[in-house]
């Protein structure tokens, strides 16, 4: 359109200092009656704009007028803003009568550079004006877009937190309303998991102590009732296999039989307690339960070394606590046994600045962490540690064995 408007103006220039040249010179010439005083008006007219005027006589001769009435140019227009802004070249020939009977040709000649000149420059103005507009808009969409890219940020990794089960941190306020409709919607469903994570923690707490207060009930039936019934079978029967008068052969077999029966029961009894409910860990504390427990499982896997190192401050842990730990510890040498291919283990438990961390690794064959399976052992050491607001880490790598980390605020 600019150019389109270039164009027309410079036509309709072009067009107007030629007509008006002509008017003027067709009626201030036809009043005068000497060539001089024709040739004085013409040099008069030098300085028109946009104009080349030349005064011939029939045999083509041309009088002096004027070298140049073309003004100086004040910049010259590129060639492609010429070709596309002027018009087809416009020349008049005026044949005009003396009083003395001579005829003599007016040429006037339409030269549009100088309104190309000055169309160039008003375009030039036009376009640097509109750049700056264009990079106005370009910034304040630059700033609008970042201000909303900067609150979609701030949104992600608010959602990001969610993902990862932090439901303390809300969203702040927003200075779009449509953006603190949407904080206002994710910190709702923030607040409904925080509500549902909080009941299920405690659910899955009172269900652990359930479990727990059953596992020590049946623990304890056991060594009262069973245990001690196998107990006095046993004695029952050394003291018949002892007696002076018992000489017959099948009954000292039957009784040999029935000691080493009452024996292995007794060991299977032993080994269900200390799974349901160690009896140390109630009595003793969990240091000495967790001693009692890697002695177990060095004297049934003695291919096993456990490095076991423990602070003294744990003896002064809530019992819910250290029945949780002893479980996670139960649980992952178990796994390492089963499935690490290990022959080394270490056990760290200490407790820094209101914290207890506990740290199990192995020299085992260990697996990429996607490959991890969350069987029903894994998924009970971090519920475990979930309903104490701890958190629960695996690091392994093929070939470099498994560590578990576990941290819980006291």
């Amino acid at each position: 359109m600019t150019l389109w408007q270039a164009r027309r103006s410079v036509q309709d220039e072009m067009q107007s200092s030629i007509h008006l040249a002509v008017q003027l010179i067709t009626f201030n010439l036809s009043q005068t009656n000497a060539r001089t005083e024709w040739l004085a008006q013409l040099n008069s007219l030098k300085e028109t704009r946009h104009l080349r005027i030349q005064l011939k006589e029939p045999s083509g001769q041309v009088l002096n007028v004027s070298q140049s009435t073309v003004p100086r140019i004040p910049s010259n227009p590129p060639k492609w803003f010429v070709n596309l802004v002027a018009s087809s070249p416009i020349q008049i020939e005026r044949t005009l009568i003396t009083n003395d009977g001579q005829a003599l040709i007016v040429l006037i000649e339409a030269n549009p550079l100088n309104e190309i000149s000055e169309a160039w420059q008003e375009s030039v103005a036009f376009f640097g004006l509109l750049f700056l507009l264009i990079a106005l808009i370009f910034l304040v969409i630059h700033v609008f877009f970042k201000r909303i890219l900067k609150t979609i940020t701030v949104i992600v990794k608010g959602l990001e937190r969610v993902e990862l089960g932090d439901y303390q941190n809300y969203l702040p306020s927003f200075s779009s309303d449509e953006m603190n409709r949407i904080g206002w919607a994710i910190n709702r469903l923030i607040e409904k998991l925080n509500t549902s994570q909080q009941e299920n923690r405690a659910l899955t707490q009172h269900n652990l102590t359930i479990q727990e207060n059953e596992r020590q009930r049946l623990a304890q039936e056991l060594h009262d009732e069973l245990g001690q019934s196998l107990t006095a079978i046993k004695v029952m029967t050394v003291a018949i296999a002892r007696a002076e008068n018992t000489q017959n052969s099948l009954i000292k077999q039957s009784t040999e039989a029935v000691i080493e029966i009452c024996d292995h029961l007794m060991a299977v009894v032993r080994s269900m307690m200390q799974q349901l409910h160690p009896l140390v860990l109630t009595e003793l504390g969990l240091k000495a339960a967790l001693d009692d427990l890697i002695n177990h499982w060095h004297t049934r896997h003695p291919d096993l070394l456990i490095h076991f190192n423990c602070d003294e401050a744990v003896e002064s842990l809530p019992e819910t606590i250290s029945i949780h730990i002893f479980r996670i510890v139960q649980e992952c040498l178990t796994n390492i046994v089963r499935h690490a291919q290990a022959n080394q283990a270490s056990i760290d438990l200490t407790i820094e600045k209101n914290q207890l961390s506990l740290t199990i690794s192995d020299n085992g064959q260990g697996c990429e962490n996607q490959n991890i399976k969350n069987g029903f052992g894994l998924l009970s050491m971090r519920e475990r540690i979930r309903s104490l607001n701890g958190d629960f880490f695996i690091e392994t790598k093929p070939k470099n064995g498994m560590t578990i980390r576990v941290n819980i605020p006291l």
